[in-house]
């Protein structure tokens, strides 16, 4: 007797909400001109996200009743602003927002605490500054990144242009966006035109998930170029860009509890040289168009493709897609992912300036008016280029030398200082902003990492480790926005003052680290993190960092420990399953 075959299964309420409103317009318009409605619908918060928002509330206020906002994020390709776009974004904080502009890790900037009334302005007036909000979320590829740092190398300005290049070619082109943000008005979707619209790259129904794409330059990798999707890593010969490294299937979200979701790091494939780039970025994306997973969101990125059919498969459908452009990959070396704070020179001749930025937060505080102040640079010296780097921090570039002494004394004006801005484990840490407006954050991140470096800083200063580097990142929950399993110590929030404790990552940004406990309460943080440090202090090699020596040491002691304990308990089985059979 023949089985009947098994029904495919069920595709995402995503997957169906985008099948009937391809345009991805919603009721976007009409909710936003609706002064009786407070929120936008269930539907239309999954439509919103592909136009830059996302639809929040301030959980601080929940027990007095909940307070609706959205966040907005802006597409910055390769992060590069004018500084009359500063002022704009710097305008808009402080008219809708909450005063302060949020640095993201995809160099991106960030609105929060935006009432829906200021909404339409603001998205109308970032368009009108010549940037955009379009695909800074949503089922799309994401703002693509690009080292920010002017270099001794004239092709390091080349590789932002193709990032820029590449933003574009991978843009959505529904009229929609134009229609809701910049036109006001809400788009027919009875329109056959509007009803049955394709999107001539993304389909009908766009991607199973995100997508991002990034671009370095070695032997810096501040971008953790292997935790995207698509990854371009530059290949300069005699000062001249001639090509890109590839690499494809990276990727950090997961969730607690569920082992089919994992972080995972890029594969390089292959090298291309430059003409091919759409191209081939073309054909990566459509690959996860063509292969992702639509009917389980959580197993719907490109990295799980890539792992569960194998490099060789992924290889052979890009060379199928471009008609064979890749070829051997070409010699590359990683040393840091970290920025150079302080004043230096271009190739050009030109100076530019790079200030930390605590969390991504520029905001006013008593002493430290860095909003005010970096407000009154792009007024004072509009030429030079505001730069936003995947660590958070902030670039001044393109800065005469009779412009230096000006810049410094006005920062200095405002608390702001160019020299020994931070000690070194602030200057290396990372958080996302998780509570109280992220509605994914089971724990504290931008608010408690500051205070819980400086408890580190001590426990360091006790133990004799004063001055040490440690890369160490925060994020609220599992999903990986400030790259933590990069870091050589990383919390991950899983619940309120409970973290998960990671370690093992490297400087170069080439490994990921593993959990080493599931879960610490904050206040047993240091009596947590002294033995290992200390271990660090008195075992390590001449130089060894300290997610160098866990990865060593402290990792291969866990995996013995779980072994003998794997070992233990098959033996107990074995020995409980043997009882009955002596007894009869």
């Amino acid at each position: 007797m023949s089985q009947a075959p098994t029904a495919p299964a069920a595709v995402t309420k995503n997957e169906i909400l985008k099948t009937q409103i391809p345009t991805l317009a919603g009721n976007i318009a009409a909710t936003l001109h609706d002064p009786n409605a407070d929120r936008f619908s269930e539907d239309d918060e999954q439509f919103i996200k592909f136009h830059g928002i996302y639809q929040q509330d301030d959980r601080d206020l929940r027990k007095t009743g909940k307070k609706y906002m959205v966040m907005i994020r802006g597409r910055i390709p390769g992060g590069v602003m004018t500084s009359a776009q500063w002022i704009t974004f710097d305008d808009l904080a402080t008219q809708y927002g909450n005063n302060t502009l949020r640095l993201t890790t995809r160099q991106s900037i960030q609105f929060h605490g935006v009432l829906k009334s200021g909404l339409g302005p603001l998205v109308k007036r970032i368009n009108e500054s010549m940037l955009s909000t379009l695909a800074a979320c949503g089922d799309v590829n994401r703002n693509v990144t690009a080292s920010p740092t002017p270099s001794t190398s004239i092709a390091r300005e080349e590789v932002y242009k193709d990032s820029v290049k590449v933003a574009l070619a991978l843009a959505p082109v529904t009229k929609a966006y134009h229609s809701i943000w910049v036109d006001g008005v809400q788009l027919n979707l009875d329109d056959p035109e509007n009803k049955n619209f394709v999107d001539p790259l993304y389909g009908q129904t766009y991607l199973p998930r995100k997508f991002k794409t990034s671009f370095v330059v070695p032997p810096v990798n501040d971008m953790d170029i292997y935790t995207n999707d698509l990854g371009f890593i530059a290949v300069i010969e005699n000062n001249e860009l001639i090509g890109y490294n590839l690499a494809v299937g990276g990727g950090l979200g997961r969730s607690h509890g569920n082992e089919q979701t994992y972080p995972r790091l890029a594969d390089v494939v292959g090298f291309f040289r430059r003409e091919h780039l759409i191209e081939v970025s073309k054909a990566v994306l459509t690959i996860h168009r063509d292969f992702g997973d639509r009917t389980n969101r959580r197993h719907a990125r490109l990295k799980y493709v890539v792992e569960e059919r194998g490099t060789e498969w992924i290889t052979a459908e890009i060379n199928r897609r471009t008609g064979g452009v890749l070829s051997g990959v070409r010699r590359f070396e990683f040393t840091t992912t970290g920025d150079l704070y302080g004043w230096h020179r271009a190739v050009d001749g030109k100076l530019f300036l790079t200030l930390f930025v605590e969390t991504g937060r520029i905001k006013d505080v008593p002493g430290h008016t860095m909003k005010t102040a970096l407000r009154q640079v792009a007024e004072k010296f509009g030429h030079i280029e505001f730069r936003i780097s995947a660590n958070q921090n902030i670039i001044l570039a393109n800065v005469p030398e009779s412009d230096r002494a000006g810049i410094t004394a006005l920062l200095a004006q405002h608390g702001v200082r160019v020299d020994n801005q931070a000690s070194i484990l602030h200057a290396a840490s990372m958080a996302c902003p998780s509570l109280p407006t992220c509605g994914l954050g089971l724990a504290e991140s931008e608010r408690w990492l500051p205070g819980m470096i400086d408890r580190i800083e001590k426990l360091g200063g006790e133990i004799g480790l004063g001055g040490e580097e440690i890369i160490i990142r925060s994020t609220g929950c599992p999903n990986g926005c400030a790259r933590p399993y990069m870091a050589e110590i990383a919390f991950v929030g899983k619940g309120p003052g409970r973290y998960q404790l990671w370690l093992g990552g490297n400087a170069s940004g080439t490994r990921l680290n593993r959990v080493y406990k599931e879960v610490v309460k904050d206040p047993e943080i240091e009596a947590e993190l002294r033995p290992l440090l200390t271990r660090w202090k008195n075992d390590r090699l001449p130089g060894e960092r300290f997610g160098d020596f866990a990865a060593r040491v402290i990792w291969p002691e866990i995996a013995a420990a779980q072994a003998a304990a794997a070992e233990a308990a098959a033996a107990a089985k074995a020995a409980a399953a043997a009882v009955p059979a002596a007894t009869a």
